[in-house]
């Protein structure tokens, strides 16, 4: 008696992927087969088998979710453990068994050649970490759309780490969002009077809250067109036009210091290794003798062996083109080769994990108007990355940092208190 599809499907993705298949399977003609109590894999087509034939790693599996030729019902944080193994270690495709595998492709119907990306895939061009590939790289994942990213972060409009300083079940992801802007503030020791540089600066909500609740004037810079209205709109309704400023503007190009004050939250991991120092010796041209700087940043906590070649992953392909996590060691030490003096590290793992799971939850909530704002392929993107993500801060494989630095008087004083009193919350 013949295998019902289902099991001919189980027995070749086991193949390809060179493990156990750990959830249930669905084939597309409804057949079934595994683990019962687990999540669901439902194949919905064969072209998702021809995307693993071709790229059997996750960025073939990427390809089929995202193109909804591969879907998972269930709790997908647990799908995503389970597939875990595979996903993050990838399969060498130079050791599979070629012809017990074309003989699996045959019988299922599945030989082909191999199917285009999903289009929300993006493919690069020119050198990396130049202005014009840094422009296409930030608008590719900010420019999604507005009104999509409200329905992500919710009303606070802040993509990057909260943070949590409350079980309470009245504490929301709103409330974390502000107690991190306020955080951040404290750490500047901000003034009324003082100036403020915000790189990266999103869609202004640490700029806004600095100049409400601080009284500092700030120039909130972005590559992002999209942010840039949004936060410009937010800044004319607060009524702080007198107080802040919204540039479209690389950083190199901000030359009107000095700042009593930095922040940069979430935009190193864009700047690239290679152009790191350039970044750092930047920001302290632009900061006055006594001012502070906040880093806010992803950083690799297992890097890997340096200039070993990497395949190219799911978030490079569809996240964040370009992106680089960095070790919180090497981050520390391009800042004080710049000439900064590191004061305070803050390890903020767990707060973004329990922050991107509410980003997660926020998205399923309103599920199909994030479809129809974005596109399906667009919302499968941020679904699957954030839930990854969540995962990957709540497994150690990588973590996130605010480094405090100090730009030293010229008589070595800080002007810094010697405890953490003033500002830890």
């Amino acid at each position: 008696m013949p295998s019902s599809t289902a099991v001919q499907l189980r027995e070749l993705l086991e193949t390809l992927l060179q493990s156990p298949m750990p959830v249930r399977l669905r084939a597309w003609d409804g057949s079934e087969t595994g683990p019962t109590g687990t999540p669901l894999l439902i194949v919905r087509t064969r072209r998702a088998l021809r995307r693993l034939m071709w790229r059997p790693d996750e960025l073939g599996l990427a390809r089929a979710y995202v193109s909804g030729d591969l879907d998972v019902t269930g709790d997908l944080y647990d799908a995503l453990g389970r597939l875990a193994p595979l996903i993050f270690r990838g399969a060498d495709a130079r050791g599979l068994p070629k012809r017990a595998v074309a003989a699996q492709l045959l019988r299922l119907g599945v030989l082909g050649p191999e199917p285009k990306p999903p289009p929300e895939e993006i493919a690069m061009r020119g050198s990396r970490h130049t202005r014009h590939r840094d422009g296409q790289a930030i608008s590719h994942h900010y420019d999604v759309g507005n009104n999509f990213y409200r329905i992500v972060l919710g009303e606070s409009m802040v993509y990057s780490c909260a943070y949590w300083t409350s079980t309470d079940a009245g504490y929301d992801l709103a409330a974390a969002q502000r107690d991190k802007l306020d955080l951040i503030c404290r750490k500047l020791a901000l003034k009324p009077g003082m100036r403020l540089l915000d790189v990266g600066c999103g869609w202004g909500a640490l700029a806004l809250h600095a100049a409400r609740e601080y009284g500092v004037d700030v120039v909130g810079i972005t590559l992002s067109a999209e942010q840039a209205d949004y936060a410009r709109k937010q800044v004319a309704e607060a009524g702080l036009t007198a107080h802040m400023e919204i540039r479209i503007q690389h950083y190199h190009d901000a030359d009107d210091g000095p700042y009593d004050a930095i922040s940069s939250v979430g935009m190193a991991e864009h700047v690239g290794s290679g152009r790191y120092a350039e970044y750092a010796a930047a920001l302290f041209r632009q900061l006055k003798p006594g001012g502070r700087l906040l880093n806010h940043q992803i950083a690799a906590i297992h890097p890997g062996t340096a200039g070993a070649k990497k395949r190219r992953s799911f978030i490079d392909a569809y996240v964040f083109p370009d992106g680089e996590l960095a070790s919180l060691g090497s981050t520390v030490s391009v800042l004080e080769e710049a000439g900064f003096e590191v004061r305070d590290v803050h390890a903020l793992r767990e707060h973004y994990a329990r922050t991107l799971r509410a980003w997660v939850t926020n998205l399923e909530a309103d599920w199909p108007t994030a479809v129809r704002l974005a596109g399906a392929g667009r919302a499968r993107v941020w679904r699957l990355y954030m839930a990854a993500s969540a995962m990957a801060f709540e497994q150690a494989r990588i973590g996130i940092n605010q480094v405090l630095c100090v730009k030293a008087r010229r008589d070595g004083t800080s002007g810094m208190s010697a405890t953490r009193q003033a500002w830890q919350g």
